[in-house]
This record gives C-alpha cells, structure tokens and sequence, in this order.
C-alpha cells in the first residue's frame, strides 16, 4: 500500500518495520502489516533510584497498540505470513498473544485461531481476542498444552504460527533495544524484564548484540530476568506441570525459548530469579503510586526483581538500570483495587457537601 507523502517537518512513528526496515528480513516487496507498534517511551523512574540508588528508567510496552509488547513481534510474525501466502495464523497464549495476533490478523484480512488454557486468561485479554473476531478455543488444560497442539496443527496444517518459536517474533521483539539505546546514547548497565516464554530475554540480547555491531553501543547490558515463584521452570532447572500464579502472562511451566535464553544469560553475564505473588503485586503499587506507570501484575515482576537485586546488593549504585514493563494495567486490572489482606479497596461515599469533602482531604474549614 503506497504511503502518504507527509507535510514537509512533519514525522509520524511508521511502526518497527518501516523504522528499521534495514535491519530486518523485509524487502520493498513485503506486504507491511502494522498497528504503528513500537516507539514506545522509555521514562525515567527517579522514585526507583531513591529505592536503589541507580539510575532508573522503565520502558513502558503497554503504549504498544494492543497494550503489551507483543505487538512489536507480532507486526513481522503476520507480515511474514501473509507474504508467503497465509490466510489463518494460530498461536497459544496466556492471554497478550492472542489479542495481539487477533489485531494483527483483522488488520491484514486474514484469520486468527487462538488456544488458550480455560479459565487462565485475564477478562481484558480474551475481550480484546473476541472484539478482533478471533476463532477462540479453550482447552482444559495449561499454556504448555496449547501451545503443543498449535504446534502440531501447524506442522500438519496450512496455519502459520505466530508464537514466539516463530523466528520472526524475536526479530520484531529486538527493536526495542534499538530504541533504549537510542534514547539513552548507548546499552545500559542493566536490563530487568519478565519472564514467561523467554523470547524477550532473547530479543533484547539479541537487539543489543546488533547495536554493539553496527557501532550504536559499546557495551552488553546484564540481562536479568524474573519468573513468579509459583511459576519458575527456568529458576528450577526443571518444567513446572501445574504453573501458579497471579501474574498470568508468566504463568508458564515450559518456556519455549528456554534454550536460547540459557544462551542469552550465559552471553550477558545475565541472571534468572523468582518472585513470589506478594512481591509482585507490592511492586505493581509501587509502580502507579510513585512513578505513575500502571501496568499488569506480570510486568511489575520486573520492578520487584530490580528490588530484590538492589536489596542483596547486586545493583551498585548510580548503575543505569531499564526495566521492561510489557503489558498495560488495564490489562488484568483486579489486582489493582485490592488490599494485602485480599479485600477490595472502595471509594469514600459521602453527601453532596462541600464541607464534608474539603474535611476528607484535610483542608480545613
């Protein structure tokens, strides 16, 4: 599709493809398909670095169109299948992907299939799925099963798969690195991110390995990566059968990039560690309340994660420090408006009286 020819002065975001095009597998051909992901800020996060004494910023994925990263791998996996001729792409997922690859496939006028384990995908997930006219099937039984019958449907079957196996998702994923070191002049010191699938553990190392060899960066950040505890195969050096957790894009018991993360940390001089639930959603508030990022309990796992280095020690001071935040909080809202003890937070309700509100907010008479 021809592009518009902008004003003169005038620059919109074209997506990953288009912005980095030269250091992608695409061609003039590829028929581009795009929401306009990527681009996203990279904030500074100056209550983190009183906590930790570093220099903290956050990037923050949920400003992608479908509110998650996985927009930015999603972008060259539909792409990519519709140039070779695809009509219907499938995947499995914890919830972003399929409303990820929904979009990507109603944007493009093909079909997407998407499995997901019942009664494991967050309401404001699977609603996205549904409004892009996704073929949804709940399977009763985890992640890890969908994603093997995905699999050997697409082994056996003209689908495309659009998980992050498929190459393609780690070359979209990898633009975000681009961007940190764009913005910040070179690789940081340290790069926190979330763990479930792995791939972008593997992205960003790959990102960053790119910009070393082109001369954008001089160094490797050390990558460290964080699974919930109840949901830590990677920290276990072994599967999870029955993963459990509140942060339900991580809730993952076999990760399919395992390996190549195993590699990406062992490049990086990087780190996997656990988190348990109560330190994921004590970091998500942290989060909205002193830095303004709203995210889903999934993402604050990177927060924690910088938390709990610093407090061992591991993150010297005035380090640079990125941590991904991958998917919007309006994603898996409910743990937001809920106390440590489990119950809701409500609203004061009072008359429809000045004095009594200016008394609530301590303003006097």
């Amino acid at each position: 599709m021809n592009q518009p020819t902008p004003k003169p002065g005038s620059r919109q975001w074209r997506g990953v493809i288009r912005e980095y095009a030269s250091r992608l597998d695409v061609t003039d051909a590829t028929p581009i398909v795009t929401l306009g992901e990527g681009g996203t800020p990279l904030l500074p996060a100056p209550a983190l670095g009183r906590r930790t004494g570093a220099d903290v910023w956050v990037k923050f994925e949920g400003m992608n169109p479908t509110g998650s990263f996985k927009d930015r791998g999603m972008t060259m996996a539909v792409t990519k299948a519709v140039e070779r001729g695809a009509e219907v792409v499938i995947c499995a997922s914890t919830g972003n992907t399929s409303a990820s690859a929904a979009a990507y496939a109603a944007h493009a006028g093909i079909t997407a299939a998407v499995l997901v384990p019942e009664g494991k995908v967050a309401m404001g997930k699977l609603s996205q799925a549904v409004a892009h006219g996704a073929r949804i099937i709940q399977l009763q039984g985890t992640f890890d099963d969908c994603l093997d019958i995905a699999r050997e449907l697409a082994d056996v079957h003209p689908v495309h798969l659009v998980n992050s196996v498929n190459n393609d998702r780690i070359e979209g994923q990898k633009t975000a690195a681009f961007e940190v070191v764009e913005v910040l002049g070179d690789a940081p010191d340290f790069h926190f991110v979330p763990v479930g699938n792995a791939g972008n553990y593997t992205a960003y190392t790959r990102g960053y390995r790119e910009d070393i060899q082109a001369g954008n960066a001089t160094r490797m950040p050390r990558m460290f990566g964080f699974q919930a505890a109840g949901s830590a195969p990677i920290v276990r050096g072994e599967p999870v059968r029955d993963p459990e957790t509140i942060a339900s894009a991580i809730r993952i018991g076999n990760p399919a990039s395992w390996e190549l993360a195993l590699s990406a940390r062992d490049e990086t001089d990087g780190y996997f560690g656990a988190i348990a639930d109560e330190r994921i959603l004590e970091a998500q508030r942290i989060l909205s309340a002193e830095v303004g990022i709203f995210v889903e309990p999934a993402s604050a796992i990177s927060v924690a994660g910088l938390l709990e280095r610093a407090e061992a020690g591991q993150v010297p001071a005035g380090a640079r420090v990125v941590l991904t935040v991958t998917g919007h909080g309006l994603k898996d809202p409910q743990w937001a408006v809920r106390r440590a003890d489990g119950t809701e937070e409500q609203p004061v309700v009072v008359p429809v009286d000045t004095a009594q509100v200016a008394s609530l907010l301590g303003l006097g008479a």
